[in-house]
């Protein structure tokens, strides 16, 4: 194997000392600008990399920032989400020369152990939080240890701790589904049953609790309008839908949490012989292009889900740079009606 360039290898190229090297690699004053333009050409030529692991040793940054996923690992490769928050993540980070450490875990507990790991290693200058849950431990535990982070989608800072460094990114999950229930409302469907994903998240306690609000504040309870959860798999998605669909008075419309429950959800429908939009009406959260080749294609919301991922990196950069916590807000989702929505059959009862 070639062995791996070093400041000396840098030094003698450029006709510079290994001091001279040092300052203009690290962005210290010492040298002139042509001398440090001509020391950082020639590195880039030997294909110089620091090492990180001797900068974290002398108290600089890594030059990485690190995301842990707390879901089951069978359901991250059918759902789109992640794909495009990661590819806009990846987007910002790569442009500001910045690494993303990535790992999947069984559940928040080997998260926390994951973060703590990290920061006595020195692996990660700061970390992206996914999936905040009701009754959260890593915003308190990340301002223990002095952690920088963004956390997508809520909460933010810890109660009780003004100077955390703990940032958020959110989404109006509440407004959205407000979103959905007056479409469905408007097409005159009164049994709506959402199909819900892990219950312990914040964002499905959010949709959940608009639900319900949004269908009370139009006169129709529980009976009429419910939530089911599920783990956001096809699997599950495919057995609540046969669940709701064999009850004696089965919804007219079903919402689901993302696009393949809802691609599920209305194969179940064909299977069982129940025409959609015409018995049934189906929207799915977070459109793809799973929503959009589905016959028929499905009334999904729209939303720039990898700009919400540029959002969540360029807001932890903007921490590490010496910025201040705070919540940014990601533009609100839209729906988009498609042929999975129509009106409820008639002579149905309310």
């Amino acid at each position: 194997m070639a062995r791996r360039p070093t400041i000396k290898d840098i030094a003698r190229r450029a006709g510079v000392s290994q001091s001279a090297v040092s300052f203009a690699l690290n962005d210290r004053p010492g040298v002139s600008r042509d001398t440090r333009a001509r020391i950082r050409r020639v590195a880039e030529e030997l294909g110089w990399q620091a090492n990180s692991a001797a900068r974290a040793l002398s108290g600089e940054r890594s030059g990485a920032v690190g995301l842990v996923l707390a879901r089951p690992a069978h359901t991250l490769g059918v759902e789109s989400f992640f794909l495009q928050l990661v590819s806009g993540i990846q987007e910002v980070l790569s442009a500001a020369r910045t690494a993303l450490l990535f790992q999947v875990v069984e559940d928040v507990d080997a998260e926390c152990a994951v973060y703590r790991r990290w920061w006595a290693e020195r692996r990660v200058d700061g970390v992206l939080v996914v999936d905040p849950r009701t009754g959260d431990p890593r915003p308190a535990l990340l301002a223990e240890l002095g952690l920088p982070a963004v956390t997508i989608g809520e909460p933010g800072p810890p109660t009780g701790t003004s100077a955390s460094p703990v940032s958020a990114v959110r989404a109006d999950d509440a407004g959205a589904m407000a979103q959905v229930l007056e479409h469905l409302h408007g097409l005159g469907h009164r049994r709506i049953v959402h199909i819900a994903g892990l219950p312990g998240l914040a964002h499905t306690v959010r949709r959940m609790e608009s639900l319900r609000a949004e269908a009370e504040r139009r006169g129709l309870g529980p009976d009429h309008v419910r939530s089911v959860v599920t783990d956001y798999s096809d699997a599950e998605g495919a057995a609540a839908t046969r669940r709701v669909l064999a009850e004696p008075r089965p919804p007219t419309a079903l919402v689901y949490d993302n696009d393949v429950m809802a691609v599920a959800g209305s194969a179940v429908a064909a299977e069982l012989g129940i025409p959609v939009p015409h018995r049934l009406s189906i929207v799915a959260w977070d459109d793809s292009a799973l929503c959009r080749v589905t016959h028929p294609r499905l009334t999904a919301l729209v939303r720039d889900t990898a700009g919400f991922g540029r959002l969540a990196a360029e807001e932890l950069l903007s921490v590490l740079a010496g910025g201040p916590a705070g919540v940014r807000e990601s533009e609100r989702p839209r729906l988009e009606p498609r042929e999975s929505t129509a009106q409820a059959p008639a002579h149905t009862d309310s």
